[in-house]
């Protein structure tokens, strides 16, 4: 969340970026609120003062009379001292609330506006494929070679799951293999994640495990939830902790399921495997220093962009709009890549997202760092990326590689592990 003491020294530049984000947010009601608190924190600490002062007249009181008028006084200095404290402790939850709900600030140079107002920044390196046939969907192609059973998955867990088959297997592997591999050999440090967190670590990475929109499966009568993103756990590892500079940035891996309820999320272009209640994700995740931030977040843009050059799939990168960033990030990019099976002709598909959060959630989670021969502490920046999402990727490869008579080229960087050139 944002600082209190920013919201409040910088109130109109707050309530732009809720209008630029199309949030609706009470600042104003904030400002008098914490106004208030600071007022009763004020009486209480003089209230505190004065029942001191008077708890030292009771001892030397030249007799009973005197010392029961101190005591007396002294009693009601603290009940009104207690009192102050409640209505402190009050306010305190309401600011709270109304801080939580308040977006992080934007880049300067992020787009305003909503999903179609994002700007297209650059294309991959791999071209559209230009078929001299009518692409089939991955739901075809999955019928053709056996790769899918969402019937099946129906029966088990309901709409929304299915069963990977025979290669579907080899290559969602295949990708889990290659993506931890490349982050490995570029300084991040591998990772298996929890598939639950604690309702406090999903609200310290800003995600709302109750309420009707919520994306997230919440165990009943506990504390725990079904991960959406390796962010989450990975987030959490380093709640309350506080870090030495000389370890900053810390670039995690992190390879988990992820479940997302997807509610609201049927029609066309989310079908088969774009859009399901459980997948596989390889996540990038980094821990940094305020002034190393933007350089790691164009260094995981640039990551994202190197692996899906690598697989051989056609891309387009976005700057996300203001207004489609959610509530914890600063600046986010997209990797959209081409399904040709996707819509009458083809469209882009999101497969990555990378985010910098800034101190957004660190400052929930209380994760810090010390600077060296300095007091106190800071908060650390996180940031966020998807290395691969394995359905996502699996589509975007079947489609853009298919041939005439439904066979399937098969990545080069990714035929050792699936243990053939094509399908």
């Amino acid at each position: 969340m944002l600082d209190r003491k920013y919201i409040v020294q910088n109130e109109e530049a707050v309530k732009q970026n809720c209008k630029r984000r199309g949030v609706v947010c009470d600042i104003e009601k904030l400002v008098a609120l914490e106004s208030d608190r600071l007022a009763k924190l004020q009486l209480a600490e003089d209230l505190n003062r004065q029942a001191n002062e008077v708890s030292k007249k009771i001892g030397p009181a030249k007799d009973n009379e005197e010392r029961q008028k101190w005591i007396e006084q002294g009693r009601s200095l603290r009940e009104q001292k207690e009192a102050a404290q409640a209505a402190r402790d009050e306010l305190e939850a309401q600011i709270l609330e109304l801080q939580t709900v308040i977006p992080n600030m934007t880049h300067p140079a992020a787009p305003t506006g909503g999903e179609e107002d994002a700007n297209e920044l650059s294309f991959g390196k791999t071209p559209k494929p230009a078929f001299d046939f009518k692409p089939l969907d991955h739901l075809e192609l999955g019928e053709k070679h056996d790769l899918f059973d969402f019937e099946a998955g129906a029966r088990v867990a309901g709409a929304g799951f299915y069963f990977l088959r025979n290669a579907a297997v080899r290559i969602d592997l295949a990708l889990q293999q290659f993506a931890v591999s490349f982050l490995a050999d570029r300084g991040f440090t591998p990772v298996t994640t929890p598939d639950l967190a604690l309702t406090s670590v999903l609200h310290g990475t800003g995600f709302n495990p109750r309420g009707p929109e919520t994306q997230i499966y919440s165990i009943e009568n506990t504390e725990l939830n079904l991960v959406a993103t390796a962010e989450i756990p990975l987030g959490g590892m380093m709640s309350g902790q506080t870090l030495d500079l000389e370890d900053l940035p810390l670039r995690l891996c992190g390879l988990s399921h992820c479940f997302r309820t997807e509610a609201g999320a049927a029609g066309r272009a989310s079908k088969g495997l774009y859009r399901v209640h459980q997948f596989t994700k390889v996540e990038m995740f980094a821990f940094a220093a305020p002034d190393q931030s933007d350089a790691i977040h164009e260094e995981m843009r640039s990551l994202e962009c190197e692996l899906f050059d690598t697989l051989e799939v056609p891309y387009r990168v976005i700057d996300t709009a203001s207004g489609d960033l959610g509530g914890p990030a600063y600046r986010k990019y997209d990797l959209e890549a081409w399904m040709p099976g996707r819509g009458e002709a083809g469209e882009w598909g999101e497969v990555t997202s990378t985010s910098n959060c800034t101190d957004y959630q660190a400052r929930r989670l209380n994760v810090r760092f010390k600077r060296p021969k300095q007091k106190g502490t800071e908060f650390v920046h996180t940031l966020n990326g998807t290395a691969v999402a394995t359905g996502r990727a699996m589509i975007a490869i079947l489609e853009n590689h298919q041939k005439a008579d439904g066979s399937i080229n098969i990545p080069k960087v990714l035929r050792p592990w699936v243990g053939c050139d094509v399908l």
